[in-house]
């Protein structure tokens, strides 16, 4: 299989300091891939390797299938969009300005502007200055940069980290019609809501080293406690084991009316990174 992101014994040092220690990872045509970790993981250092704006102390990084330095071809380039906290825009010239000029570059027809403003909500706002926006505006502008001309590939460092609960569904479900369109996404995020609902598989990273990778709901079964929880109508919660005492249980509390809901108790991919690693996400 050809993978469209290939990555062996990857580490990064800056100044003597390691920054990715030995890091193996494959991503699908076609996923949606999900880096998960805090501030100062390795996160965004990872994004710049891969889109060949750093280069990386040793082991092999493949992109398209050749190395990740051939990105540096400008037709190479055509075939990936990025979003990170450092992509500028011209603050002086309008939304619709800075995209034409983007146009341009990677050859797409003016039409398509006001098709992904409409996507990230801000086809009323395309006569506006980018220095007049919101620190969320701006994001969404550098979104609609990145897909654009529609990319096989699509790097997002932290992409809704500025915007509100509306908005932030507004993008994920942008982001999921590009990818049913066969668009490859890796996002980097510490939202580890935001993982759960847009990624088939995602990587645990913490002090440069990946902890785990697996799909989210794997990941849950792994670290849960098997047990199940019960409520019932006078307000009690039990946890019960799936076992033959637990089964009789629940079924006896079903016989005399008493249950109103029962779930099984599998942790939150925050809670599995607490366990692994002793802090939050965040």
């Amino acid at each position: 299989m050809e993978y469209q992101i290939e990555v062996n014994q990857l580490t990064k040092v800056f100044a003597n300091k390691s920054a990715l220690n030995g890091v193996n990872f494959q991503i699908n045509r076609g996923e949606i891939f999900g880096l998960l970790g805090p501030s100062g993981s390795g996160k965004t250092t990872m994004v710049k390797i891969l889109t060949s704006q750093l280069v990386h102390t040793s082991g092999s990084v493949n992109v398209f299938g050749s190395d990740v330095r051939n990105l540096q071809n400008s037709q190479q380039m055509k075939r990936i969009g990025i979003l990170t906290d450092n992509s500028g825009l011209y603050d002086r010239l309008t939304v619709y300005d800075n995209l034409e000029l983007f146009c341009k570059l990677y050859d797409v027809d003016f039409k398509r502007i006001d098709e992904v403003l409409d996507e990230v909500n801000l086809l009323q706002d395309k006569k506006t200055t980018v220095k007049q926006l919101s620190k969320g505006m701006k994001q969404r502008v550098t979104l609609a940069r990145a897909i654009l001309h529609k990319p096989e590939l699509l790097f997002l460092d932290e992409p809704t980290s500025a915007l509100d609960p509306t908005n932030k569904q507004q993008i994920h479900n942008v982001l999921r019609k590009l990818n049913e369109a066969g668009t490859t996404i890796f996002l980097s995020t510490h939202d580890m809501q935001e993982a759960e609902d847009l990624c088939d598989r995602i990587a645990f990273l913490h002090n440069g080293t990946i902890l785990e990778l697996d799909t989210p709901q794997s990941l849950r079964i792994k670290h849960g406690d098997s047990t199940i929880n019960i409520g019932l109508k006078n307000g009690t919660s039990i946890n019960v084991g799936q076992d033959e005492v637990g089964t009789k249980a629940i079924l006896n509390y079903m016989n005399n009316r008493e249950l109103l809901t029962i779930h099984s108790n599998e942790p939150t991919l925050g809670d599995i990174f607490i366990k692994l690693t002793g802090r939050s996400l965040q």
